[in-house]
């Protein structure tokens, strides 16, 4: 089940909520064709249930959204960035596990 508290984010509201937010912000790239994107969402999901008011986790479509995945250079989908303070503090690429996303999402805490 997907979780209600990952937010989606547009080039539109990408400032607003991943680079101004209170917390540490992870923006999950993704593409609904994208096979490997489908394996992480159940992960996403329950990280974002997991660090709920600690970090927000954001999903924006790159099919839909293409200007901020080109500001950041995304080459590859699924390409996980996390932001603090509204500056890149880590990024990861490909279909990781829980242990290392959560792990990342720590060190920023």
């Amino acid at each position: 089940m997907a979780s209600d508290k990952v937010i989606q984010v547009s080039d539109g509201d990408f400032d607003a909520r991943a680079l101004k937010s209170d917390v540490p912000f992870l923006l999950d790239f993704w593409a609904p064709w994208c096979g490997p994107c489908k394996a992480i969402g159940p992960v996403i999901d329950e990280l974002a249930d997991e660090f709920a008011g600690k970090l927000k986790i954001g999903k924006m479509n790159v099919d839909d959204n293409p200007a901020t995945p080109g500001k950041y250079g995304i080459r590859a989908i699924p390409t996980l960035i996390l932001f603090k303070g509204g500056e890149v503090v880590d990024q990861v690429t490909g279909a990781v596990g829980k242990k290392q996303l959560a792990a990342m999402i720590e060190k920023a805490l």
